[in-house]
């Protein structure tokens, strides 16, 4: 079977810092993913890659084998590859019930003007099915900037599915979010997209949430792949535990072994 995602010799650089270094791989339907990687090592950048918000210097991204490299980011994601951000985007004065309405009027819509005419009372009972599921139906007319941070996440990524995606790409779910809440918060995400069959790929940089749901590790390090495998191998990996897990115990020669400086 072919991957449902596909990154074919991706590479970018800003000034004299390259952020992506002939970056190949590919990800199959139906797969959780984590993506790790010290501060700038180019997680996020290939996130961004993936999703449009950037575009490689040279490279080509498929989705379902059709090139996707040109297309903008909204035009990616009516394709079904969507994404929540390292700080929520969200609309702090407006309700979890206004966020998640106004974000699914905006899903075909191409400006405000298309706005017009939308049937918001059917709208609102699309949100509220969301809210059930992402279990926000509490928060419901909270206003948005006065969630938890863990809610705030949560609202976050309940937004990006409001598209039904095929390929969801989380950027760091759990950051800024309580040690004692990011198992829960993890679980509901989890749940709520586990029966729709989405695709899912993660950047995280707390281990223990990476190793209890993901089924691959794909390491980063100075904009190149370092390990890619099942977690219990990656997070063994000498060179990821000095370089990344930051493993004072792994040995010195662990820098060696075709690495870029």
């Amino acid at each position: 079977m072919a991957p449902i995602v596909e990154a074919r010799g991706l590479n970018k650089q800003f000034g004299a810092v390259v952020a992506a270094k002939d970056i190949s791989i590919a990800i199959d339907e139906g797969t959780i993913t984590g993506l790790i990687g010290t501060n700038g090592a180019g997680k996020t950048t290939f996130v961004n890659m993936l999703t449009g918000y950037l575009k490689p210097d040279s490279g080509r991204i498929t989705f379902r084998g059709d090139d996707i490299t040109p297309l903008p980011p909204r035009a990616i994601t009516r394709l079904g590859i969507a994404r929540s951000f390292q700080i929520p985007q969200l609309f702090n004065s407006l309700t979890v019930r206004e966020n998640l309405v106004l974000a699914l009027a905006a899903r075909g819509a191409k400006g405000l003007d298309q706005l017009r005419g939308v049937d918001f009372a059917a709208l609102d009972a699309q949100a509220s099915d969301i809210m059930e599921r992402f279990t926000l139906i509490d928060f419901r007319e909270s206003a948005a900037g006065t969630l938890p941070e863990g809610i705030r996440k949560l609202l976050d990524m309940a937004v990006a599915t409001v598209a039904s995606p095929v390929v969801l790409l989380l950027d760091e779910p759990t950051s800024g979010v309580a040690s004692e809440e990011k198992f829960s918060v993890m679980d509901r995400v989890m749940a709520a997209t586990r029966g729709a069959g989405v695709t899912m790929l993660f950047v995280e940089h707390d281990m223990e949430i990476v190793r209890r749901y993901a089924s691959r590790v794909i390491a980063f390090f100075a904009g190149t792949v370092l390990a890619d495998g099942v977690p219990d191998v990656v997070l063994k990996d000498a060179r990821v535990r000095e370089l990344i897990i930051g493993d004072s115990q792994a040995p010195s020669s662990a820098k060696t072994g075709g690495l870029d400086a």
